[in-house]
């Protein structure tokens, strides 16, 4: 009997060494954040255009802190600095390869107008740079609610991490980068 605690003690000691290095989940969440461009397709009219350059952290809860909103166009729907803006960004990452995959819902609204955009998040996280999510994109599809003419079911769009998106289009670049490995997989919360 001895013997078998003897053994359980030695395992539990070593149970806690020679693993690889874990993703601090609240600084990649929070590096998520950042300048972001999206490039939005499709509608007509004036419920088409609303392409915007947006920047934000993402909280603990997975809400969005928005700080900075701009359409790249001008259009009858929407003010050029959008109003308000809200939404939520959820990751996940994969602590074997660095993948990281999560959801956006990213909300407009002014003057009675809502675009609303819900999209598929991918992207890497990579020790190098303090677990920060990486070349990240998101792509999906949108749609606006409110006055006459300001109503469609949308389109699709993508959005990208101001790293991943050309200066002058604001379009996402492909880049390859390799990911860091971790222990587990883990919430980017």
């Amino acid at each position: 009997m001895k013997e078998v605690a003897i053994l359980l003690l030695v395992m539990l000691a070593f149970s806690g060494c020679g693993g690889t290095p874990t993703i601090n989940t609240q600084t990649a969440q929070t590096a998520a954040g950042g300048i972001w461009s999206a490039q939005i397709l499709g509608g007509s009219g004036a419920a088409s255009g609303f392409s915007f350059n947006t920047e934000f952290t993402v909280n603990s809860d997975t809400t969005l802190a928005v700080t900075y909103f701009q359409f790249l166009t001008q259009g009858t729907c929407f003010p050029v600095d959008g109003g308000t803006q809200n939404g939520t960004m959820d990751l996940n990452i994969n602590g074997s390869t660095g993948v990281v995959t999560g959801t956006l819902k990213y909300t407009v609204l002014a003057s009675g107008n809502t675009l609303t955009l819900n999209g598929l998040v991918t992207g890497t996280a990579t020790t190098q740079n303090a677990n920060a999510l990486s070349d990240g994109s998101v792509t999906g599809t949108w749609t606006v609610t409110g006055g006459s003419g300001c109503n469609a079911t949308g389109g699709t769009f993508t959005m990208c991490q101001s790293t991943t998106a050309s200066p002058s289009t604001g379009v996402c670049t492909t880049t390859t980068t390799t990911p860091a490995t971790a222990s587990q997989n883990q919430s980017l919360r």
